[in-house]
């Protein structure tokens, strides 16, 4: 089942809105917003397999972690950061809808979208080790320390154990909370950049507070040119291991983008 965008607000409520912000213009609705601003900055372009419905990306050492989705076209590969080619690939049965992946020492973890199953594969070969259900639906994954942290389409985080993949705890956003949080990456200094679906924005969070750190516009990444009718939105992030670099793409994109996040 491909997501689809929300629909728009009537225009009753839009009108009692307004008036509500109007009487209210001294208060939240006129509240700046000092949450810092960022750009992207694209300093490489790799080439995308268009036929990838990108759900989940991931960077360990030298490989690259790609999970897909849409039923019957659902697959998780393995390749090599330094030229591309592939290493292992897995494909999932439809009607299963595949989605975020992860590295959680020595089990990568693939999750499904509303099928309730969660795959834990052997890192190398992709084969399924064991797999096991979790309630609600599955959107991104990425592993901090000893935690694993899910997202689901809503504006909290769950924590998970990265052997058992049993919840161990949430935290939601303490602003932007009707963000539809999507893919994930667990960078490095413990924070957590996430795809806000269905937008070019990302969310640079604090997972122990829920704080938003910084607010990334990755709008005309991908040129108007290259685009297609099958080109969809923006959804996958990974920390390059070792630099300050990201990797950027999108569900049937035609390129992955090398980038770094700068100041608006």
């Amino acid at each position: 089942m491909e997501r689809k965008r929300r629909a728009p607000v009537a225009a009753v409520p839009l009108a009692l809105s307004t008036v509500v912000c109007l009487a209210a213009a001294m208060s939240a609705c006129s509240s700046p917003d000092d949450t810092p601003q960022l750009r992207v900055e694209v300093v490489a372009t790799r080439a995308h397999d268009t036929a990838a419905f990108t759900e989940g990306l991931e960077a360990d050492g030298d490989t690259l972690y790609e999970s897909t989705g849409l039923s019957g076209q659902s697959f998780v590969r393995a390749s090599k950061l330094s030229d591309g080619s592939e290493l292992a690939r897995a494909d999932l049965p439809a009607p299963l809808f595949g989605e975020g992946i992860t590295r959680a020492g020595n089990v990568l973890w693939q999750i499904t979208y509303q099928d309730h199953i969660a795959f834990a594969r052997d890192p190398e070969t992709l084969t399924e080790l064991r797999r096991t259900g979790f309630d609600g639906e599955g959107w991104g994954l990425c592993t901090r320390d000893s935690r694993i942290l899910m997202s689901n389409g809503s504006s909290t985080l769950t924590f998970r154990d990265p052997q058992t993949f049993a919840p161990t705890g949430t935290i939601s956003l303490t602003s932007r909370t009707g963000t539809r949080l999507n893919e994930l990456d667990c960078a490095p200094d413990g924070s957590v950049y996430a795809n806000a679906w269905p937008t070019d924005t990302i969310l640079h969070i604090n997972p122990e507070t829920g704080a938003v750190l910084g607010v990334i516009d990755a709008s005309g990444l991908l040129p108007k040119g290259s685009r297609t009718p099958d080109t969809d939105v923006l959804n996958g992030i990974t920390h390059l291991p070792g630099t300050d670099y990201f990797l950027l793409t999108g569900k049937k994109w035609p390129y992955t983008f090398e980038v770094r996040f700068v100041p608006s």
